[in-house]
């Protein structure tokens, strides 16, 4: 009866090592590309001066969305593809394993803490980016009202106004949780690899080939049906590698931040659904592949 009781799901369990593995990653000091963030950050609003203000919100916003789906991604990747290696090499597993702890609660805590890992980078980011905003939308305000001295309020209200509404518009959030969703599928993804692969360099490798092609799969796709047509075996085929490689340009929401139009609700839903499928399929394929390893 206790012996069951162990082995019923414990999200406290889940918590514990998940607790572990943020403590574990924060003290490889991956934090310092939150460093490398805030200066691409800052170097970019330097060379803005000649901009119009819509154009430079527009390249900021680019160039910020960019930089956090590439740190995000990379920490994703670099953090996730050492975990079991370590743990293996340190014997931790064999000491948590023999707790007992099933193994899906161990795979489930080491994605839980770098998601963890994620989540409070993209907060940092995002309280950097925002900031960053900001500062300029003031900048351009005072600029605004400079120039503008003397003519009608009515006139100096609306191109205030129009600066304020090219700042932060209600794309923002919706494409900051895209690109945290999409480093949670990296993140899964090269979890996955590395409960089978030989070494953490392979892991690395294999999931920035994966990473690739997922940006390339749109491209690829549309050219495909474009050469074969779009026939039931076409279908089928790019559905498999849709499931295999996940179509990580989905998560790109950019585009729509940019040209300062919403993100549909309907499609920030689908999407987000389909990213926590994602992550929930390759949690489930690490388990299975993790359950049958002999430790």
């Amino acid at each position: 009866m206790q012996q069951q009781q162990h082995r019923a799901f414990s999200f406290r369990r889940v918590a514990a090592i998940a607790s572990i593995t943020l403590t574990e990653l924060t003290r490889l000091r991956v934090f310092y590309v939150l460093l490398i963030f805030a200066l691409v950050l800052i170097g970019s609003s330097m060379f803005m001066a000649r901009m119009t203000f819509q154009q430079e919100f527009q390249v900021l916003k680019d160039i910020s969305l960019g930089a956090m789906s590439l740190f995000t991604s990379i920490l994703a990747i670099v953090g996730t593809a050492r975990l079991l290696p370590q743990d293996v090499d340190d014997r931790a597993v064999y000491t948590i394993l023999a707790k007992p702890v099933p193994r899906f609660e161990y795979i489930a805590g080491k994605l839980g803490g770098v998601l963890s890992l994620l989540a409070i980078s993209m907060l940092v980011m995002t309280a950097l980016f925002c900031a960053v905003l900001f500062a300029r939308q003031q900048a351009v305000l005072a600029a605004t009202a400079h120039q503008m001295t003397g003519l009608p309020p009515q006139e100096l209200s609306d191109a205030l106004a129009n600066v304020r509404a090219s700042t932060f518009n209600s794309s923002l959030l919706p494409a900051i949780l895209l690109v945290y969703i999409k480093a949670a599928i990296v993140a899964s993804l090269t979890l996955f690899i590395s409960t089978f692969a030989t070494s953490t360099i392979f892991t690395i490798v294999v999931a920035v080939f994966v990473y690739f092609i997922g940006h390339l799969q749109a491209t690829a796709r549309a050219f495909w049906l474009s050469e074969h047509g779009g026939g039931w075996a076409s279908r089928t085929f790019l559905a498999v590698v849709a499931l295999l490689f996940p179509d990580l340009q989905l998560f790109d929401g950019v585009d729509h931040l940019v040209a300062g139009t919403a993100i549909p609700m309907a499609l920030f839903v689908k999407t987000a659904a389909l990213g926590c499928f994602y992550v929930v399929i390759y949690l489930l394929l690490a388990t299975a592949v993790f359950s049958g390893k002999e430790l």
